[in-house]
């Protein structure tokens, strides 16, 4: 029995993902538990493994191409067993498939199309080489990604690799072409004044593809954002005694601990006295979560993830730091799996380091609430009567009004507030 391969559903947001690298190609023989493909989602990249063994009879896309989910991506088995026209016709119809993989999915109408190459304005300077016989510039995904990035045209680029293929360094190394000087103004002729240029300046713009991760993105946050009634609750926080117990707890530690991640221990207390803002909105009820995962939005060269710290009210300090440092980095290195990001039940978006006075943040669905963190700034403040100077940090909670009153909102602050005010009290 052959094994029918479709573009798997890698997390609940994907809609399609991108072939970043074939570990085999057509032709090849395959082992049960061999990586076939690395596939790259909207949050990271992830390895696909064979359950059968048997040649490779037929790849659905080439590395850098995007496939839809259920969609036909490879075909394993005896090339003088398996009608492959029958699959593909199959597949091409919406037809369910068989096979190990494909029993639990069907097939998707048809695969991902792909968008026409824009018309170049110029003849490409290059020679044939870069270009297929179907017309498709031979070029790797990072030097495609890094000529969308610089706003080059990647038809007018030379190719130095095998067969004419354009490689990065072609991309790092071209200079486009410099425009025609414009012509220069007429002297001035029998005592007129010169002409005045009809223009002195040139539209010119950048148009990137919009990437996986951007996609899932814009479609999560707008949900989110119009279907969920947000309103905002902001509280100054006198950091002081934080900034000096950071301060000590770093002549110990084992390991630095940030702003952040006081803020991070401070919340996950304070959720189990307030048990409303640690809720999940499910459409038909409400969901009042018992345990506290915390998700932290981490920015990433494409967008943002929010991986997650479990049962964060539980941990130390010192754990926490340790944890949301390791989920950064591999957040940012894409090496993230399904059960690092899902399950939060309250998510901390912070800016402070970028000097943020103040923002608010769009709840992160299906989690009630998300909580703004802004920079500390030294300002002066009002202490027993007297101006002196301080050190103030703006925290804003966005809540879903569906789940979360104002009075639950303003409750839950005052309660952070009080644990980042003291915070030897998160050590009780």
């Amino acid at each position: 029995m052959e094994e029918v391969i479709l573009m798997p559903r890698l997390s609940d947001t994907m809609t399609e993902g991108v072939i970043a690298d074939w570990h085999k190609k057509v032709g090849d023989m395959v082992k049960k538990g061999d990586i076939l493909a690395d596939i790259e989602t909207d949050k990271a990249t992830m390895e696909l493994e064979s359950y059968k063994e048997g040649k490779l009879l037929y790849a659905g896309a080439q590395k850098g191409e995007k496939i839809a989910v259920n969609s036909l991506l490879a075909v394993i088995g005896d090339e003088k067993k398996v009608d492959l026209e029958k699959i593909k016709a199959a597949a091409s119809q919406g037809v369910a498939l068989g096979g190990p993989a494909a029993s639990a999915a069907t097939a998707a109408p048809a695969a991902a199309s792909r968008q026409p190459a824009q018309a170049a304005a110029a003849e490409p300077v290059h020679s044939g080489l870069s270009v297929s016989a179907d017309g498709r510039i031979k070029a790797s995904p990072l030097a495609k990604k890094l000529a969308a990035e610089k706003g080059i045209d990647i038809t007018q680029v030379p190719g130095s690799g095998d067969n004419g293929r354009i490689i990065k360094k072609d991309v790092d190394s071209y200079v486009p072409g410099k425009a025609a000087p414009a012509a220069a103004a007429q002297p001035a002729t029998g005592g007129k004044p010169a002409a005045i240029p009809a223009s002195i300046g040139q539209v010119s713009y950048d148009e990137v593809p919009v990437s996986q991760m951007r996609k899932v993105i814009a479609k999560r946050l707008a949900e989110s954002k119009f279907t969920a009634p947000h309103f905002y609750v902001t509280m100054a926080i006198d950091m002081d005694k934080a900034v000096e117990s950071r301060a000590r707890m770093n002549e110990v530690s084992p390991v630095k601990i940030s702003f952040n991640d006081i803020v991070l221990k401070a919340v996950a207390i304070s959720l189990k006295q307030h048990p409303a803002i640690n809720s999940s909105w499910l459409g038909d009820k409400i969901r009042i979560n018992h345990h506290v995962n915390i998700g932290v939005a981490v920015a990433i060269e494409d967008g943002l993830l929010v991986p997650v710290v479990r049962f964060a009210d539980l941990k130390s300090l010192s754990q926490i730091a340790t944890e949301v440092k390791d989920l950064a980095q591999r957040a940012k290195a894409k090496k993230l799996q399904p059960a690092d990001w899902e399950g939060s039940t309250f998510t901390i978006s912070n800016m402070g380091m970028f000097g943020v006075d103040e923002f608010t943040a769009i709840i992160n669905p299906p989690d009630a609430c998300i909580l703004a963190v802004s920079a500390i700034q030294q300002v002066p403040v009002v202490k027993n009567g007297a101006i002196v100077p301080g050190n103030v940090m703006k925290l804003t909670l966005s809540c879903d009004h569906r789940v979360v009153d104002g009075a639950s909102g303003s409750a839950f602050l005052q309660t952070v507030k009080g644990y980042l005010e003291e915070p030897l009290r998160m050590m009780i």
